[in-house]
């Protein structure tokens, strides 16, 4: 069919289609668009039409099958305006964790050895000061200033306050799996 033929009989369906259209979709708006989608697929594909065969029958399959494509995928769609349900699947990059324990680890390097062993056995190893002191042979009270001065070195190098505190604190459980994440990782 030469395309000034095919052009003027797709012109010529489109009332057809649209009648078609709105017997699938009560909606004017949504048939007018299952009618231009229609349209644009069968303008894309038309070197696949035969000519000879029937052009309102190859029209109205095109439309059939945007209709139920359309369907298919609007059933798995949930109605969120306000992307208040997309926001609570998103999930943060991991690569940002990686890239975070990396520079961890690379503080935990810097700190002096005593401060970075304390530190490693309460934090990461679960040792009580008492079983740390002991292991390194220095009195709980040098054991709790060396983790506490790792902790506070810690901070100021990552700039991270949720690692600010002292022992029994919040920002020392983070200090503590964070060492343990870099020790074990």
């Amino acid at each position: 069919m030469a395309a000034p033929d095919f052009e003027h009989d797709l012109v010529g369906a489109i009332s057809h289609l649209r009648a078609f259209a709105r017997s699938f979709a009560n909606d004017p708006a949504r048939a007018d668009d299952l009618v231009q989608e229609t349209l644009v697929k069968a303008w894309n594909s038309r070197d696949s039409f035969t000519p000879g065969t029937n052009f309102r029958a190859w029209l109205f399959t095109i439309l059939r099958n945007v209709y139920f494509s359309q369907h298919r995928k609007l059933r798995r769609e949930v109605d969120d305006p306000d992307e208040q349900y997309q926001n609570s699947l998103s999930v943060p990059p991991e690569q940002h964790g990686h890239l975070d324990l990396a520079d961890f680890r690379t503080a935990l390097g810097t700190l002096p050895s005593d401060q970075r062993e304390a530190l490693v056995l309460v934090g990461a190893e679960g040792f009580s000061y008492e079983e740390a002191a002991e292991i390194c042979g220095c009195a709980v009270g040098t054991i709790k200033s060396r983790v506490n001065r790792a902790r506070n070195r810690l901070v100021e190098i990552l700039g991270d306050p949720d690692l600010k505190g002292g022992q029994g604190s919040s920002g020392a459980h983070v200090a503590d799996k964070l060492v343990k994440d870099a020790v074990r990782g």
